[in-house]
Order: structure tokens, then C-alpha cells, then sequence
């Protein structure tokens, strides 16, 4: 007995040592004032040192923050298709922010005037760059269907709001690279670092001269007559009047826009499941099938489907004097209730791209965090003298789409980069994955999948054609295949369900796929109440 009361007045002790954290402990909650080893405080005037203000995180215009955490990916309510692609699987992922919808035929013709502007078609340099961004538009023609919208839909101001549609992966990815430039024009712009007449002045978006980012974190010596160090170093936190050391000091990376992407497929999911509102405390509270949360609940919209989606054959709006969702074919981004997080779309009016190269299967043993296939490593190139080799006006390279558009790889002025490391195939599709893998083939060109081989030959014309391939195939995987996530208009409900995945190739284009944005962003940390 005493024993007992021995061990329990131990345990007791313990407890109230591990509550009150001892005798030793110190209060966390982050660092609020930091003298480093060398004894600087940071940003000290007379020092030789300057890490630069920290900025308070914001979101950019029309996007949406996503707290990140923990979540069961791929978990569906059925699998009509079997296709055995979407088994369930715990993921975490970080915070990041995703566009509040998707992109619209407004936002990407700002970005195809913008390329005609500084690159004019009708120099012969130039005359691939403006065309091949263009949307395709005879997506929409339908040998037993009548439409105009091949004429209409991109172009009349009718369609402002609605999403852009007829765009590659290819072409997405590359309004996502212009869109990091012009968005980061723009905050500098209202810093005052660059001029706000910036565009007053044609010489500044003549080819090649034109900003980018890279060369604003570069200091790159273009850039010097359109920006304003004497700002730029106030704004820096460099206090310093030595010319050396702010030289020595000076980040470009401070207070700029986050660069834009394609969110990734588990982003994708996980901002679509919004489940941060769907919880108590630290348990989410179960899915929903999702097309029973889309029904209007109250006045004229009590039991009406409020996303845009397929009823049933021959059935896109519901009946004539009372539409269903009352869109034939896409909406305006906004025209439905978004989600809990404030998110337009995710659930109909277009299925969207992601980043994700498709495989069937997600390798969660190797990586169960921020998962992504699809990393290609890129390195800037340099020229002999240690400067940043750039595009040159005629030195432009280009993909092509299998429409036979020519998609530029990069514009002139920026920064050329080459492949360093390409890890598509990685676990799935090198030689180490196949099946008669004996470790001793390290041929990086090696595919165990048996897929299309691209050719392309260029008619009497001067259209670039996509040659049949001649081979016997036996699977459509490949490097170049991309996951497309969500339902569309022209889907039925199964697809409205974020845990499905299908894929499409990346050159190609369709009515009823778009894409929409998304950046990086800090982890907050913060707990809210409930």
C-alpha cells in the first residue's frame, strides 16, 4: 500500500514538473527580439549586415489564403469508372493561396494584348509568340452542333467573366510565368521603385527591354533606368551609407509578389474539400457526397442544383421557364455560391488543369507531404563572363500543341535555364520501377511505358501537323500527360466529386477544361477556438 502511495505522490510530481515545465523553462511563441552570436542586432545601422524588413503576409488580388493541414486525398463516394486511380490516402499539405476563381477570358486577354503589344505579330521574329498563346477556339465546333461561340466566346465582352477555355496546360503555365512579371511590375509600380508612367514610355516594352523578375532580383543592369535604388534601398530596411556593403546586401526578394503556378493536385483537392470550416476542434466531421451540398436550401432556390453541371442526357439547364442552374453550357466564374473558404467553382462550369503529371498511382509511401510528381529542375544559364545568358529576339525555342500552335518556352529577355534534374518518371516509369529492373541500366531515356511518341512535320502550308504515330501503343502515359481535376458543364455529377482524377495530354485543348492560379504562402500557425 505504501508503495502504491509512493508511486502515485512520483507520478503526481511528474505531472506538475511537466505542466509547469520545470524550474528552467522559458515561454514560447516565436522569436520577438534576436541578438545574433556575433553580438549584431539585426538591421544595425553601423553594421555590415541587413536581412531586410519582414513583411507582413497579404494576399494578392483574388486570391484566397488556404490553411494547410492534414486530410484523407482520393477519398470518393464510388468508382463507376474503376479506374482504381483515387484510393484513399493521408496527405499533408502547407499553406498556400489558390485563386478565388478561375481564370477568366478578361485576365487572358490582358495577357495576349500584352504579348502583342511588346511583341508584334507582324515582326517575323516575333510572329509565333502572339498566336501560339492564344486560345483555340474551334474547341468549340461540333460536327452535329450548331454554335457560334469559335467567333464569340473569347472575344465579346459578354464573356468578360466567364473562364477561359481552349487553353493547353502548356499555355496555362506560361500566363502563370507572365503573370508573376506583371504582378510584380504592378506592387513596384506602387512602391514607387518603377515609375507609375511606366508604360507611357514605348522604349521600356520594346522586345527584350521589357521587366522581368528575373532580372529585378539579379540587379540586372537593364533594369537601371527605370528603377529608383534610393526608394528601393529605404524600402529595403538598409541603413547602411556605405555603397559596398548595401551592394553586398541588397535582396530583391524582399516585399515582392509570390511567384504564380498551377496548384498541385492534392492543393487542388484539399481547397476544394474546404474542410477547415467542416470541423470541432481537431476533427473534421466526415464528407458529404457532394452533390447533395450543392442544392439551394432556401426561397426560390430550395432544392435547385446551384453549380453548373450536366442533369442528364440531353439535359444541361433544367427545363425552359425553370432552369435547374440555368447554364447550357459555362457561367460567369461568380455566378454560383463558393465554397466555405470563399472559393468559386470547384465543384462545376469547367474541370481545371493542375500540375500533376498523371500516374495511376500516388506513391504516398515515399512522400506523404506537399505530394507532387511532375518536378523538373531548372538552372539559369551563363554566358563566359559570369552574366545571366538571356533569350535574344531570334534565339526564341517553342513546344508544339497538338493543334500544330507553337508555344514559346521562354520570351526574350528572360533568363535562359536548362535542365539540370527531371524526376517525372521517378518510381514510376525509369528503369529502377520496371519490372526487370537489375540495377545496372542507368539510360535516362529509358520508358517502360509503351506510349505515342510525338512527330511533327510541317505541311505545304507552313502548318506544323502532329504525325499518327505508326507503332502499336499500349498505354497513353506519359511524361507529358497532366492530371485534370473537377467537373465541368458538359460533365455529370459523378465528376463533380474532388477526390476523382482523369487526365489529358498537355498540348492539347478542350471546352470544358481552364485553370486557375495559386502561390505559395507562410504557415501561420495560428489555432483558432474551434
Amino acid at each position: 500500500m505504501k508503495q502504491i502511495k509512493l508511486f502515485s505522490l512520483a507520478l503526481g510530481s511528474a505531472l506538475v514538473l511537466a505542466s509547469c515545465g520545470g524550474g528552467n523553462s522559458k515561454k514560447g511563441g516565436g522569436t520577438k527580439r534576436f541578438t545574433s552570436k556575433t553580438g549584431w542586432k539585426p538591421n544595425e545601422k553601423n553594421g555590415y549586415f541587413f536581412s531586410g524588413k519582414q513583411q507582413k503576409q497579404k494576399g494578392w488580388p483574388g486570391m484566397v489564403y488556404v490553411d494547410g493541414g492534414t486530410f484523407t486525398m482520393g477519398l470518393v463516394q464510388d468508382d463507376v469508372m474503376h479506374d482504381w486511380n483515387n484510393t484513399p490516402r493521408r496527405m499533408q499539405v502547407s499553406s498556400y493561396f489558390i485563386g478565388e476563381t478561375e481564370i477568366t477570358n478578361y485576365e487572358y486577354r490582358e495577357y495576349v494584348t500584352w504579348l502583342k503589344y511588346v511583341f508584334p505579330p507582324s515582326d517575323p521574329n516575333f510572329k509565333n509568340i502572339y498566336n501560339g498563346a492564344l486560345p483555340d477556339t474551334l474547341v468549340w465546333n461540333n460536327k452535329l452542333s450548331r454554335n457560334s461561340y469559335a467567333e464569340t466566346y473569347f472575344r465579346n465582352p459578354e464573356f468578360d467573366y466567364y473562364p477561359v477555355v481552349g487553353v493547353s496546360w502548356l499555355q496555362a503555365t506560361k500566363y502563370c510565368d507572365w503573370l508573376t512579371n506583371r504582378s510584380n511590375e504592378k506592387a513596384l509600380m506602387q512602391k514607387g521603385i518603377l515609375p507609375k508612367d511606366l508604360y507611357a514610355n514605348d522604349a521600356n516594352f520594346n522586345g527584350e527591354s521589357t521587366f522581368s523578375l528575373d532580372k529585378y532580383k539579379a540587379n540586372d543592369a537593364e533594369l537601371d533606368n527605370i528603377v529608383d535604388k534610393n526608394k528601393l534601398q529605404k524600402q529595403s530596411g538598409i541603413k547602411t551609407s556605405n555603397q559596398r556593403i548595401a551592394a553586398a546586401n541588397r535582396s530583391a526578394t524582399s516585399g515582392i509578389v509570390e511567384k504564380f503556378r498551377l496548384p498541385t493536385e492534392v492543393e487542388w483537392e484539399f481547397a476544394a474539400l474546404g474542410m477547415q470550416k467542416n470541423r470541432k476542434y481537431n476533427n473534421y466531421l466526415g464528407k458529404e457526397p457532394e452533390i447533395d451540398k450543392l442544392k439551394g436550401v432556401k426561397g426560390r432556390n430550395r432544392g435547385m442544383y446551384m453549380e453548373n453541371f450536366k442533369m442528364a442526357k440531353g439535359d444541361y439547364s433544367g427545363v425552359a421557364g425553370w432552369k435547374n442552374d440555368g447554364s447550357p453550357t459555362t457561367s460567369d466564374v461568380r455566378k454560383y455560391q463558393s465554397n466555405d473558404l470563399g472559393i468559386y467553382g470547384m465543384y462545376g462550369n469547367v474541370a481545371e488543369w493542375v500540375a500533376d503529371v498523371y500516374r495511376p498511382q500516388i506513391d504516398e509511401d515515399f512522400s506523404d507531404f506537399n505530394y507532387y510528381r511532375g518536378n523538373v529542375v531548372l538552372q539559369s544559364e551563363k554566358n563566359a563572363d559570369g552574366s545571366y545568358k538571356k533569350v535574344g529576339n531570334v534565339e526564341i525555342k517553342y513546344d508544339t500543341m497538338a493543334n500544330g500552335q507553337l508555344v514559346y518556352k521562354g520570351l526574350p529577355g528572360e533568363y535562359e535555364r536548362k535542365v539540370v534534374q527531371d524526376d517525372r518518371n521517378y518510381r514510376d516509369g525509369d528503369y529502377q520501377s520496371s519490372l526487370d529492373m537489375s540495377g545496372t541500366n542507368t539510360d535516362s531515356t529509358y520508358n517502360m511505358y509503351n506510349s505515342v511518341r510525338k512527330g511533327f512535320v510541317v505541311n505545304k502550308y507552313g502548318n506544323v501537323v502532329l504525325e499518327k504515330q505508326k507503332k502499336t501503343v499500349t498505354t497513353d502515359i506519359t511524361n507529358e500527360v497532366r492530371v485534370v481535376k473537377g467537373g465541368s458543364w458538359l460533365d455529370s455529377a459523378y465528376w463533380l466529386d474532388p477526390g476523382h482524377r482523369r487526365y489529358k495530354d498537355q498540348g492539347k485543348t478542350f471546352s470544358w477544361i481552364g485553370f486557375r492560379v495559386a502561390q505559395d504562402a507562410k504557415d501561420t500557425g495560428k489555432r483558432t477556438k474551434r
